[in-house]
């Protein structure tokens, strides 16, 4: 696994404060936002990187570990174990310690090899018991997918994964699959799979958490007598009635009638929809004598 540098990605020194770490995050995270970059694979990978190195640099554990360790920080107890084992070793105990950890065999950095030297077992002891190693995947989701439960199929090591994706789950989510990372060394367990959601919209409508919001068209007529118009919704078309003299930049909001909120079943944000007021083009001689007619009625 290649060493990543969380400090140079969020562009700060290693003796930033907590305060510098939110501010940077902050920055990076709205300028590489995918909904900003929606056709920029680029875009996406910086942007779960970003999100990564806020993770661990924001959380004052995480980042001891990490300062300490680099990129074997999620491994530090058992890095602390297997030294202790095998200083026991050293002295002479028969066998050596059992531990698990978050990585297969197959897969021990430099820093560990030169630690512990790739040992399996101690002195005619029993094989030491690894955990497999945690996959990463990026899922992608047109937005319009993720408003309904669905169940996707995933190629995990050669085998087809069928699992079912929750309404209503964000950008840059990620979820745990317990058991289908790589599998276990010496009979030790699996790794898990973790999924992290790459949302991509292809709607007119804009996402805010559960919310949504749009635009829609209302004609002048429409707007000053007052009538009825049909707008779309992520889950189908609705009525709406328009009061006399709307204004140009009337927001409604429509509840219910928004994004779908994740594992709760038959929970949905609202709908915020801007008006928007056409107004009339290529007038014939009579409409724009009547407009004429009104306009100085207007100045009376």
């Amino acid at each position: 696994m290649d060493f990543v540098d969380y400090y140079k990605i969020l562009g700060i020194g290693k003796g930033a404060s907590q305060d510098d770490i939110k501010k940077a995050y902050r920055k990076l995270a709205r300028k590489h936002h995918p909904d900003l970059n929606p056709n920029n694979k680029e875009a996406h990978k910086l942007f779960q990187q970003i999100n990564e190195a806020n993770e661990v640099l924001s959380d004052p554990e995480k980042r001891k570990k990490y300062d300490e360790y680099g990129k074997d920080w999620k491994h530090a107890e058992q890095f602390e174990k297997a030294r202790q084992s095998s200083s026991h070793q050293h002295f002479g105990n028969a066998g050596a310690q059992n531990f698990s950890g978050d990585f297969d065999e197959g897969q021990f950095s430099d820093f560990f090899e030169s630690l512990f030297g790739g040992m399996k077992s101690g002195r005619g002891g029993p094989q030491t018991k690894y955990r497999g190693q945690d996959y990463n995947a990026e899922l992608q989701l047109n937005l319009t997918d993720a408003y309904s439960a669905h169940q996707q199929t995933l190629a995990v090591d050669g085998k087809n994964l069928r699992i079912t994706i929750p309404a209503g789950v964000e950008n840059g989510q990620k979820i745990k699959l317990k058991g289908h990372g790589g599998p276990g060394v010496n009979g030790g367990p699996n790794g898990d799979l973790y999924i992290t959601f790459a949302i991509i919209n292809n709607t007119k409508f804009k996402r805010d958490g559960n919310d949504l919001y749009t635009t829609a068209d209302i004609d002048l007529y429409t707007a000053l007598l007052g009538g009825e118009v049909t707008i779309d919704t992520m889950g189908g078309k609705v009525k709406l009635k328009i009061n006399p003299e709307t204004q140009n930049g009337t927001k409604i909001r429509l509840r219910g009638k928004g994004f779908p909120v994740y594992k709760s079943e038959g929970n949905f944000g609202d709908l915020f929809i801007v008006y928007n007021v056409k107004l009339p083009t290529s007038l014939s001689t009579r409409q724009k004598e009547l407009f004429t007619e009104l306009s100085k009625l207007q100045t009376k």
